[in-house]
Formats: structure tokens, sequence, C-alpha cells
């Protein structure tokens, strides 16, 4: 659906706006909010309160601009008579402190939650009685693009990381002001509009998440069972082989040509090791010839390590662990569990651990890791997992022949690659859903589309048309 401009515009008094429809006002935040009240910093659990119980709100519970108030934390019950302001309907919450990313996000609530209260940084607004503003417009205002740019601007802080606005700085941002009756219909028209938008990329991470679900399935069967019949058969190999039990239960039945062993008795399984103390910044140069690795650079990483942050000195790398390209190495810190193959030269500490004398294909014993399989009754995948060399070691898997480990490795790189293009394809369509989404939060608060149409289409209009049109 096309929609119109206003009859007449009058330039912005605001550097972050080029223009505005001449009927509606120029103000500033301050003229529509009173005042922004806060709460105070308590001591509390990690965990969520729970019913009847007291919490204080997380600066989380503003993250991409909605309001969640599960993001909270007990009060601790000696610090109940210090808790104040607690979330009430119809406000925004705004965060005051943040990375440069989300300091000024903003959140509305829908309704009271008298059992949750605000911390020092979180805002929460008082609109002025003397002005007609919808709080639920200028949540949309202060959502959009403009107001993150100037926020942005005004923002200040001596960390790179963390930054803050002050309640001065926030309430000069200008914010356009249109009559009570048109604020209704923007809001109106955004909070359908917008609700289309995010049922539709939750429909896409739905089936992301389907194809991430499809793509470990496809590797845990593979690296178990073998190639599919018609894979195997190309590839010399029987293609309904006779199975045998492995009597590992991760593992199951694998094809009898296969050895069972434990990966220690393949190789053993080594630690990295860190030069000290590690912020010693004669042990880094960034025309080193090795690349220092950190859990990050790994985190970042797909399949392949191709690029670190960092880089080691001659001195640096003498201390620590080295790496050749084709090597496999394992984190047991941090992102636990995930493999990695180093494409460049490179030293690992002691949160990796490797694999010096594997001779198989490294894709075969890249995708056993991958696949998560292993891992199962030696805890939780995630930071819960515990690895060490001797547990890595321990592990069972099925090794068949290099030939068949090849095969398999270059079968799995294609059927994934096939599954990452089609998740990278829909990943595209949810960023340019969420980039449609803001921008048409940011034309219809700053009067670039006039969208009365849409409220006599929905007064006039049969619902199929107006779905249609919404389209």
């Amino acid at each position: 659906m096309k929609y119109a401009a206003y009859e007449s515009y009058a330039p912005s008094k605001s550097v972050w706006l080029d223009k505005l429809p001449a009927h509606w006002e120029q103000l500033r935040v301050k003229h529509v909010i009173e005042s922004m009240e806060s709460g105070v910093s308590v001591n509390s659990d990690a965990s969520p309160a729970m019913a009847e119980e007291i919490g204080v709100l997380k600066t989380s519970c503003v993250y991409g601009d909605q309001f969640s108030p599960n993001e909270n934390k007990r009060v601790l019950d000696d610090e109940l008579g210090r808790i104040a302001c607690h979330v009430k309907a119809d406000r925004l919450i705004i965060s005051s402190m943040n990375t440069p990313e989300l300091v000024g996000s903003c959140g509305y609530v829908e309704r009271d939650f008298p059992n949750l209260f605000l911390p020092d940084r979180l805002w929460q607004t008082v609109f002025s009685k003397s002005r007609e503003c919808l709080p639920r417009f200028a949540w949309y205002y202060l959502t959009s693009q403009p107001a993150k740019s100037a926020v942005s601007s005004l923002a200040a802080g001596t960390s790179g990381s963390m930054q803050n606005i002050g309640q001065d700085a926030f309430v000069g941002i200008s914010f356009p002001l249109p009559p009570l009756d048109e604020q209704q219909t923007i809001a109106r028209f955004l909070d359908a509009k917008t609700a289309q938008i995010d049922a539709l990329v939750a429909h896409k991470r739905q089936l992301i998440a389907k194809l991430k679900e499809k793509r470990s399935a496809l590797i845990a069967r593979t690296v178990t069972r073998g190639l599919p019949p018609e894979a195997a058969k190309t590839g010399g190999f029987e293609p309904n082989p006779e199975m045998k039990d492995s009597g590992v239960d991760w593992l199951g039945a694998v094809p009898a040509r296969w050895k069972v062993k434990a990966i220690k008795w393949e190789s053993p399984v080594q630690r990295g090791a860190s030069p000290r103390p590690i912020d010693d910044p004669n042990y880094f140069n960034d025309d080193g010839e090795y690349a220092w690795v950190r859990i990050s650079d790994v985190t970042a990483a797909g399949m392949y390590l191709d690029t670190t942050e960092q880089r080691l000195s001659d001195l640096g790398s003498s201390l620590s662990v080295k790496i050749q390209p084709g090597s496999l190495f394992l984190s047991i810190a941090g992102t636990v569990g995930k493999p990695c193959i180093a494409n460049i030269k490179c030293c690992i500490h002691d949160g990796f651990v490797y694999f010096p004398r594997w001779r198989g294909d490294t894709r075969f014993l890249f995708y056993v890791f991958a696949s998560g399989e292993p891992y199962k009754g030696l805890g939780k995948m995630g930071t819960q997992l515990n690895l060490n060399t001797d547990t890595v070691g321990s592990i069972v898997i099925g090794i068949p022949d290099a030939t068949e480990q090849k095969l398999i490795a270059d079968y799995l790189d294609k059927t994934t690659m096939e599954v990452d293009v089609m998740t990278a394809a829909v990943e595209v369509a949810i960023d340019r859903l969420v980039e449609y989404r803001q921008a048409l939060i940011t034309s219809a608060v700053t009067g670039k589309i006039d969208v009365c149409a849409f409220r006599h289409a929905r007064e006039c209009a049969h619902p199929e048309e107006v779905a249609h049109a919404m389209v």
C-alpha cells in the first residue's frame, strides 16, 4: 500500500528532521514529559522474582525497545525498605545508561506492575497534563531513527562500551506533536503494521530454527550412521551396510566396518598455554607470525578460523602452543564444546584443547563435535558443560577409514552449505523486515506519510481488503 504525503510542510527546527507537517507543533520532550521518575539500586538475587515476590528491573527489560517485565531480579528481604518507584501503566521506561547502541532504549508499559521496581539506571515517564500527548505515540517517536540519533549525539561516557545520557539532555530532544486524533490514528496504524511485521519475523525465525535443527540432525545422523544410500553407492561403499551395536548410548548402532574407540587412542588430547602475564605488551605484535586465538574469535568463527583480533610477538608465540593451518582445536571455556579448524598459523591458550596426532580427515572430527552428540551424558551444552583433556579424550566415537571419512566430510560440506545458504536468505529477509519496520515507524511519526487513508480503509473497507492492503 502506497501512502500519501501531507498537503503542506514547514521546515523543521531539529537537525535530525528535514521537515514536518505544517499543522504539527514543534516541541521538545520536556513539553510533553513533565518529569521522569527513577528508582534505586538494591541488592538482589540473580533469578527473577516469582509471583508475590518483589523484583527490581534489569536494564535489559527495554532491549529491542519493548518492555519485558520478566527481565528482573528478586530483591533481597533486607533491601525491601529501600525500593522505590514501581512500574505503572501507560508509562515509558527508558534506559539512561548502557552501551552506545542501547542507551536510550525505550519500552511502553501496558499495565501496572506493583511488585516491580526501577533501579537508578532506568527512568519512568510522567506525562504533562497541559499537553495532549498519547504515551503510545511518544513511545513510537522515541524509538524512531531521528530520536535515536539525537540520543546518540548527546550520550557521553569515558568508556567506549558504556555511555549515559542526563535527564536535562534527554528532555531537550526535539519532539513533533500532531493533534491528538492524528496521534491516535498513527499509533493504531503502527500497532497494526508492526504486529503484522513482527508476526512475519517470528514465522521466519521459526523457519531458521527448523533449518538449524535439520542441519544438526543431518550432521548427527551422518557421523554416526554413515552416508545415505545414494551417496554411499556413488562413493563405492555398501549403501545399506551391516550395523553393529557400539555399546555407547549416543552412538547407538554404527556400520560394522567402523572402529569404535575413545579419541585418546587415535590422538592424545593436549591443552593450550598462555604467556604470563597475558597483558604484557611485549608478548604482542601486530606484524607477528602467529595469530593469538581468544574465545571470542572462535565464537565469531564458523567452521574455519581465518582471522583474530590480536597477533603475538616472537616472544609471545615461543611461550604458547602453536597450531598450524588445517589443525582442529576445541574450546573448553567460554563457548564450551565449539570446534574450529585453523586456516592460519595461530596460538591457543589453556581454554582450548587440540589433537596433535589425529591422522584422519580433520573435517570429520570437526563434524563429530559440531553435532553436539558426543557431549550427551557429559553435561549440558554451554557454560554448564565441563570439558578437559581427560573428558574429551575419553569420548568414544565411530571411526570409518580415511577414505570414508573424506567422503562423509565432503558430503556434509555440501549439504550443510545448502542449508546455510537457505538460512542466510531467511536472515536477509528478516533484516529487511526489521529495516522496513523501523522506516515505517520513522515515516509515520515524523509526518513523511499521512496515514489517515489507512484509518479510512479500516472504517470503510471489507476486512479482507484491508488485510490485502496492509501486505
